[in-house]
């Protein structure tokens, strides 16, 4: 056998063991979507929240929290996180229209 041919072979070998799905890093399926948010199912005490309605929508916080943010040492409450991070979007000009609980 010729020395050319003998390279070529081992070439071959070699480039075939490296390509083996073996020898490859698996990718990770990709996480399920989750179709309702993780925090929907959160409960908070009402004693703890300082506010009486949520700042960015004006639902009573009474009728439920479902996200809470400490701001200013005040722990407000949300009813939805879409409504805290709108409160964040401004949060000064929002917190000084809060509604606290006397």
């Amino acid at each position: 056998m010729s020395t050319n041919f003998k390279l070529l072979l081992i070439s071959i070998a070699f480039l075939s063991a490296c390509n083996s799905d073996s020898n490859k890093e698996k990718t990770p399926a990709p996480a399920a979507t989750a179709i309702m948010p993780a925090d929907s199912t959160k409960s908070y005490d009402q004693a703890l929240i300082d506010n009486k309605k949520d700042p960015s929508c004006g639902m009573p916080t009474t009728a439920g929290v479902s996200d809470t943010l400490h701001f200013k040492n005040k722990v407000l409450g949300f009813c939805s996180t879409e409504c805290k991070e709108s409160f964040l979007k401004d949060a000064e000009k929002s917190f000084a229209s809060v509604e606290f609980k006397k």
